[in-house]
């Protein structure tokens, strides 16, 4: 136990260091806070990559994200952190983001349970992860850097290209998680369209969310998603 904790402690120091990292490059290298906070979403998805690896203990994983949902509060509230939370718009992304990372290692240990997704159960955790890390912040770049196509949805605006993008990453990833976990495809077929089924429903939670609440519904639906396709592939 005394390991696991003091495991927990490391992950822990991780983030943090993130955290200083972004507000230093804010802070003295004059980046926009748009640009940090793509920076804190991206290393924090991929530092929570190593939970199934680390971790063997959900109060853990709660631990980690309650701590860290406290903190964040706790910068909107004190005016600190600002390059994660000067962006000039509603957002509830920072709060939302951790309650998705214990949503999918619940679900991540949910799915490992039953004995027919053993082989496959990563993909439960890694999937929902890393298009959140990947797909949302490739969309939001490649969407203010050249916003083609914009359309409102609440009050922001996005573009079609964002979105095309985001599709085209979440497809990605899928494709490549599901070819390198399931060498036992009769079909590729059935790997193509599972895919393409992940890309489509993913991003159309990217494309009607709004403030920061993608952080939540974009996994969410990747979760949903792993549901409705895995009796294809398991």
């Amino acid at each position: 136990m005394n390991e696991s904790i003091n495991i927990t402690l490391c992950l822990a120091g991780s983030f943090l260091t993130l955290f200083i990292i972004a507000e230093l490059i804010y802070r003295y290298a004059r980046v926009q806070a748009e640009w940090t906070r793509k920076l804190v979403h991206i290393g924090t998805g991929f530092l929570t990559l190593l939970f199934p690896i680390l971790l063997n203990n959900r109060w853990l994983v709660l631990a980690l994200c309650f701590s860290f949902a406290i903190l964040l509060m706790g910068s909107l509230k004190l005016k600190f952190l600002a390059s994660i939370n000067a962006i000039g718009r509603s957002s509830h992304g920072s709060i939302t983001y951790p309650l998705s990372v214990f949503l999918c290692y619940c679900f991540y240990e949910w799915y490992r349970s039953k004995s027919f997704c053993r082989e496959t159960g990563h993909i439960a955790f890694y999937m929902p992860m890393l298009i959140l890390a990947v797909s949302d912040p490739m969309a939001a770049m490649f969407g203010r850097r050249w916003p083609l196509g914009k359309y409102k949805s609440g009050k922001e605006y996005k573009s079609l290209l964002g979105s095309f993008v985001f599709f085209v990453s979440s497809f990605g990833i899928s494709y490549l998680l599901l070819s390198v976990t399931n060498s036992n495809f009769t079909s590729q077929g059935i790997l193509f369209i599972s895919s393409v089924g992940i890309g489509i429903i993913t991003g159309l939670a990217e494309a009607l969310s709004r403030n920061g609440m993608d952080n939540l519904f974009i996994p969410c639906t990747a979760m949903i998603s792993i549901l409705l396709f895995s009796p294809f592939w398991v």
